[in-house]
C-alpha cells in the first residue's frame, strides 16, 4: 500500500495548528469562561486529535 504523503502532511499541519491554537486559548481563558476543568480539556485536545480541538472551540468555551 502506497501512502500519498501529499494529502497527509496538510492534515498533520492542520492538526498541529488547531491543537496549539486551542491550547493557547485554553491557557488564556479564565476558569469561569470554560466548561469543565482546564486539565480535562488539555487531555481532550491532545488525545482526540483534530476533533478534540474542535470540541473545545464548540463546546468547551462559554459564550460571553
Amino acid at each position: 500500500m502506497d501512502i500519498n504523503w501529499g494529502l497527509i502532511w496538510p492534515l498533520i499541519g492542520l492538526q498541529i495548528i488547531l491543537a496549539v491554537t486551542a491550547l493557547i486559548s485554553l491557557y488564556k481563558a479564565e476558569p469561569e469562561d470554560i466548561r469543565g476543568s482546564k486539565l480535562m480539556w488539555v487531555f481532550i485536545i491532545l488525545l482526540i486529535s483534530i476533533f478534540g480541538s474542535v470540541a473545545y472551540f464548540v463546546a468547551g468555551r462559554k459564550n460571553t
